[in-house]
């Protein structure tokens, strides 16, 4: 049995101190099935004087997905959707030729102090997807499957795992899951997905009796035992089919230069005919960045 992959994140702050723990793309992996970025911020209180808010910026050529564990995010796009993000939701972007949208604090929100707590990943589409309509879509809390397996509760956000299906349409197979494992206890993650990795949110985990540190990717080449800490321990899983090497810049993903080039200068056109215009109500704006 070989010693499965080892990834440690790397801090990244998205603006007004807003920090988050990169973990893909990584040096040494740029992807995990369609996954090819992963955030991972708080728990961070936040407070009426806090600016956390993200203006509003263009994506191509990926979907987004927004999970939280506590706290709430308000998403507005430019095709017209305004949602609350919530514990225990799933919300899937998908960008193809071209999206804007702002994550802000709620209204209602303005003046209390609270906890986020979340995880924002990015996929990659497949090739023949890239160019499809933006969309977005929300998928309730209640509408997720849970499922026990031994001693873990298992959550299927994406994809399909042990019995049973999640109801998040994907543009390619999927995985992701949220696992809770009691104090001490064992679980044998099986092979789900042609790539999959495990991610330590909370607690102490090891991974064939290899500790894992809190915020470490583990990516095994075959099943694995996770056995809980002390403490317990609350990871996910992802994982899906490989889509190949993708150019990233900036928020922009393809499988061209050129086309990253071309949404740069739509973006700082404000060309609506490609999906670059403004989110309405908004009069922010994230500039392009200097190369």
């Amino acid at each position: 049995m070989s010693a499965p992959q080892l990834l440690s994140p790397h801090s990244k702050d998205l603006g007004g101190g807003f920090m988050v723990r990169r973990l893909l793309p990584a040096g040494a992996r740029q992807a995990v099935g369609p996954f090819i970025f992963f955030d991972h911020f708080g728990p961070v209180t936040i407070t009426p004087a806090d600016d956390h808010d993200v203006r509003p910026h263009p994506h191509i050529g990926l979907a987004t997905l927004t999970y939280l564990f506590e706290g709430v995010i308000l998403h507005r796009d430019n095709i017209g959707y305004t949602q609350r993000i919530e514990p225990g939701a799933i919300n899937w972007m998908t960008a193809g030729s071209g999206i804007v949208h702002s994550e802000r604090k709620p209204e209602a929100e303005r003046n209390l102090t609270y906890v986020n707590h979340g995880l924002q990943l990015w996929l990659a589409l497949p090739e023949s997807a890239q160019e499809q309509a933006a969309s977005f879509a929300h998928t309730p809390a209640h509408a997720i499957p849970e499922v026990r397996d031994g001693d873990a509760n298992v959550r299927v956000l994406v994809g399909q795992a042990l019995g049973v299906a999640s109801p998040v349409v994907t543009q390619s197979p999927t995985l992701y899951l949220d696992v809770q494992l009691p104090a001490g206890s064992n679980w044998t993650l099986p092979v789900l997905a042609e790539e999959q990795a495990v991610y330590v949110v909370q607690g102490d985990l090891h991974i064939d009796a290899q500790a894992l540190a809190p915020y470490t990717m583990a990516v095994p080449a075959d099943a694995a035992v996770l056995t809980a800490g002390p403490e317990g321990a609350r990871l996910v899983v992802i994982g899906g089919q490989p889509l190949g090497r993708r150019y990233i810049w900036w928020n922009f993903v393809s499988t061209s230069k050129e086309r990253i080039e071309q949404a740069g200068q739509a973006w700082t056109a404000g060309d609506a005919s490609v999906g670059m215009g403004q989110v309405p109500g908004e009069t922010e704006r994230i500039a392009l960045p200097v190369r």
